[in-house]
């Protein structure tokens, strides 16, 4: 029997992990502070990393397979350290935002990263993940995969990037919805689920190498219109240009008071990255609709007026919708 460790392991998606090594027949244990539940069919040993005994517990025996989904680049060189030496295999999940250019369509995995922070200087979430590859590279070597998604969706996204679009649309029923400008505007998503399945089948083979796990290219007004549909809004789209919503205080991407999943117009990159390595070592991507519609059942299920961590709150979005000459009651 594969035994398999998942550092982590009662998070969004290393929960689906541990549960599809679980799936398959693995013996599973999770390693996390112990706030959650493990998923099911699997072992939960409760640690804190950064105390650091952290490991003592799961380092007294070998592994077949440890996964590791930490931002936090400390946590996995500490990690490496103590277990590297007692795994075939190691797999990173990592993160497309490592990448140094964002105005560049069809980037591959060979793209330059960005570079080390400074000693004054932050160290922000993509240069966090290059460090903790980094550390994975130079312990593991040919033992262990780097997986980079792009962002990541379906039922259960803490983030609230991708639901907010779907979700906006049910609630908005037939009265209007504020978009951005949608013109050489697009996403890269790939489901939580196929993600889960695809880190687990190349933690099954021991590949070893980087890959990029983002989806298709798509364009957000194809986005817009499919998750429309499916949520059946009859209202318009009004949309408003950057400048507008800058002005307005409308954020990009993700967060309080932004247009979850709009880019900035010169970051065509973003959302074009290359996945023929993905695809050739067979990775699952289904349908952008079952996504929508699966993220749609969840939404409705967690409440579409519920509070969010991403995009605008009905409220603020009829007061911009009133600026621009479209009021609707609340």
């Amino acid at each position: 029997m594969t035994d398999a460790l998942v550092l982590g392991g009662t998070g969004w998606l290393s929960g689906r992990i541990a549960e599809r090594w679980a799936d398959a027949g693995a013996a599973v244990t999770c390693l996390a502070r112990g706030g959650r539940d493990a998923p099911y069919g699997t072992t939960l040993v409760v640690a804190d990393r950064d105390d650091p005994d952290a490991y003592d517990e799961v380092r007294r025996r070998d592994w077949d397979a440890i996964v590791d989904v930490s931002s936090n680049p400390d946590h996995v060189g500490a990690a490496v350290a103590a277990l590297g030496e007692r795994t075939r295999h190691w797999t990173y999940i990592s993160s497309a935002s490592v990448y140094a250019a964002d105005d560049v369509p069809g980037d591959d995995e060979t793209a330059d990263l960005l570079t080390p922070a400074g000693p004054a200087e932050d160290e922000d979430y993509g240069r966090a993940k290059v460090r903790a590859e980094a550390s994975v590279r130079s312990a593991l070597g040919f033992r262990a995969a780097i997986v980079r998604p792009g962002l990541i969706v379906g039922p259960g996204d803490p983030t609230d990037r991708f639901g907010y679009w779907v979700g906006r649309f049910a609630l908005a029923g037939a009265d209007d919805v504020l978009v951005p400008d949608t013109a050489e505007r697009g996403a890269q998503v790939i489901d939580v689920d196929d993600l889960a399945e695809f880190v687990q089948s190349v933690g099954r083979e021991r590949w070893t190498g980087v890959v990029n796990a983002v989806g298709d290219p798509l364009t957000l007004d194809r986005l817009f219109a499919e998750a429309r549909e499916l949520a059946r809004h009859t209202g318009l789209l009004v949309a408003a240009n950057d400048d507008w919503l800058q002005r307005h205080e409308v954020a990009y991407w993700m967060g309080p008071r932004s247009l979850p999943l709009w880019l900035p117009a010169d970051m065509r990159g973003f959302w074009t990255r290359s996945n023929s390595t993905y695809r050739l070592l067979g990775g699952r991507l289904r349908p952008l609709r079952e996504t929508l519609d699966r993220t749609l059942a969840d939404e409705r299920e967690r409440g579409l007026e519920r509070g969010r961590r991403a995009g605008l709150t009905r409220a603020d979005e009829l007061a911009l919708l009133s600026l621009l000459g479209r009021p609707r009651a609340v």
